[in-house]
């Protein structure tokens, strides 16, 4: 089963509660008398993962490390790269920068 199809029946099923709790299949005196909340619980939950996904990526946003060291490899293997081509023959065209 991949992720598609588990979220797609995790979704099915919150649907078919909900549907059920608004048409008035089952009946509850939660519901009846919080119909309003009900209603709108989907777009409530919306938000609600939206807030968290912001949160999340936020989050991890500010915890993101520079590698100070690898910075520093790369740009000695580009210059080594760089000579090596060089010696064969290439011609670099200068940086207008």
């Amino acid at each position: 089963m991949t992720k598609l199809q588990e979220w797609l029946t995790a979704a099915g099923v919150l649907f078919a509660i909900w549907f059920c709790l608004v048409t008035n299949k089952v009946e509850s005196n939660f519901v009846r008398e919080n119909y309003n909340l009900v209603l709108y619980s989907p777009i409530i939950f919306v938000i609600l993962f939206g807030l968290y996904a912001l949160t999340v990526v936020l989050y991890r946003v500010y915890n993101f490390n520079d590698c100070e060291e690898a910075a520093v490899e790369l740009q000695k293997e580009i210059q080594e790269a760089r000579e090596g081509l060089t010696r064969l023959g290439f011609k670099f065209r200068e940086n207008t920068n």
